[in-house]
């Protein structure tokens, strides 16, 4: 089965490419100056808001074999970060490969109190790139960036099975039930199987009634489709799962026992000479004050098994493209697009901060032509843009903020040796508040300037690695806090970021 695709593939695309050169104008040889059988069959696999330490590749609590064989074939980025800790603009900013001040997607959409309802047609990204360089394109899943966006933009096969309305500018989704449910929880009213469903809950049925499950099917179906086309695809499939609240069936849901959870060193760590938006309620679940500690710990024991059901989901995507003859050749892309907080800093989903638990994202990158690796350096969710970019031969579409990670998969850490090792992070709104928070991240310190607000935020990674206690006011960290504000500045004068004209003003009392 395999061979034989593999043979009509090969004729298909012959055949392709001398169609092209008896039919093709000089200006567009130019622009496709690579022979089509050359380009490569791509599948990013996307997770929503899940974190980067879980997996047990990284030695987190979550045996996760199928992920676990994915990175030992994949170059690993360990140090892999998020532009921002919020759905639609990382989303946008990995589609794009460019900051939302000039996608101007900077905000969710389609939710309570946002301003925006989609990411500007204009903005193509990497779907409509591929769709107009002869690609087949296919998207699954959550996409947050605007009804039929996917479609609109040249996806062939568009299974949405996601929970975005399908009619463009649609009234926002406004969250009145949670609002009285979390009330509730402070009347000692629970939800069925005496649960706090905005938090943790059961499924009923089991995996195959999920709602993750209808999009691993699609995402089967998808890649089936793909495999019996003779164009080179690019695939897309992503997922809900692990967001919160986390809802997962059994067995998942008593996999962890909430009562032998380890945790971690800042949970339910009072935020002391911290900004005042992280006391906000910017969502009705981010209200905690009702949570005890079996609480927090089922939260957690559910993201657990939320994360067992996602290993489950993968290995089920790559069994299909081994059965269908594609894998051998396959690159392949699984990064979550933000992390999530599970009682850090008594802190739950996601919201205006700057923490690692939100900022960091794991990142795998499977090339079947680079031996797999671990990069320790930072990079951006922002240079995967580029790099898919570069395997697949597309043309520019504009200036992009990242830049292609193949150097560091070809050579590893020592392909930027002696550059600095430094990663910027956004949050500019959230459901149409502003916040404008800027931060600048280097394996030992942390920077973040939060210009809504008169304190910012300096953390000694290497010394509290759970940033528990900000030293922005430390007299020791003068040398070093000024340093960090220079990276700052220069990033954002590298991006063209417009909010480094009032830095320039706040960073004199640091320097």
């Amino acid at each position: 089965m395999r061979v034989f695709k593999s043979i009509c593939h090969m004729a298909a695309m012959i055949a392709a490419a001398t169609s092209v050169a008896f039919t093709a104008t000089a200006e567009q040889k130019a622009e496709t100056s690579i022979s089509p059988s050359k380009q490569p069959n791509v599948l990013v696999l996307m997770f929503d808001d899940m974190r980067f330490d879980t997996f047990s590749y990284r030695g987190g609590p979550v045996n996760t074999p199928n992920i676990d064989q994915l990175a030992a074939e994949s170059t690993r980025f360990d140090n892999a970060m998020t532009t921002t800790g919020l759905c639609s603009p990382s989303r946008a900013a990995f589609y794009t490969g460019r900051w939302g001040h000039k996608t101007g997607l900077d905000d969710n959409v389609e939710l309570y109190s946002t301003r925006l309802a989609e990411l500007d047609l204009k903005e193509g990204g990497l779907l409509r790139r591929a769709s107009e360089s002869g690609y087949l394109v296919g998207h699954v899943g959550k996409w947050h960036l605007g009804a039929r966006g996917t479609e609109l933009r040249g996806a062939e096969i568009d299974l949405a099975q996601g929970h975005e309305p399908r009619k463009r500018f649609s009234r926002v989704y406004t969250p009145y039930a949670k609002v009285g449910q979390v009330k509730g929880y402070y009347e000692g009213k629970l939800d069925k199987n005496n649960e706090k469903h905005e938090y943790y809950k059961t499924l009923d049925g089991d995996y195959e009634d999920t709602e993750a499950y209808n999009k691993l099917v699609a995402g089967k179906k998808m890649l089936k489709q793909m495999a019996n086309d003779e164009r080179p695809f690019f695939g897309v499939v992503s997922f809900n799962q692990p967001h919160p609240a986390y809802r997962v069936p059994e067995p998942y849901a008593s996999m962890y026992d909430p009562k032998k959870i380890k945790l971690p060193t800042n949970h339910l760590a009072r935020r002391v000479n911290k900004p005042l938006a992280q006391d906000g309620i910017w969502w009705p679940w981010h209200d905690v004050g009702h949570m005890t500690d079996m609480d927090w710990r089922k939260a957690r024991s559910y993201y657990y098994g939320a994360i067992a059901m996602v290993d489950r989901i993968v290995g089920e995507l790559i069994q299909t493209a081994k059965e269908e003859g594609i894998y051998d050749d396959l690159h392949i892309v699984l990064w979550g697009d933000q992390g999530s907080m599970l009682g850090e800093h008594t802190l739950y989903d996601k919201g205006p901060y700057a923490y690692d638990e939100l900022m960091r994202m794991p990142l795998l990158i499977k090339d079947p032509n680079i031996e797999p690796k671990v990069v320790n350096r930072q990079v951006s969710m922002l240079d995967v843009t580029p790099t898919i970019a570069q395997w697949m031969q597309l043309p520019t579409d504009g200036e992009v903020d990242g830049h292609t990670l193949m150097p560091l998969m070809k050579q590893g850490d020592e392909a930027e040796k002696g550059q600095p090792d430094v990663a910027l992070y956004a949050y500019e709104w959230y459901n149409g508040a502003w916040f404008g928070i800027r931060a600048v991240r280097t394996p030992e310190f942390k920077f973040v300037w939060n210009p809504g607000d008169n304190r910012d935020e300096f953390y000694d990674l290497t010394q509290d690695p759970g940033e528990i206690t900000n030293q922005i006011k430390n007299p020791q960290y003068k040398k070093q806090r000024a340093h960090m504000v220079k990276l700052l500045m220069k990033e954002l004068a590298r991006v063209e970021d417009p909010s480094l004209t009032k830095l320039e003003h706040h960073a004199n009392a640091y320097l």
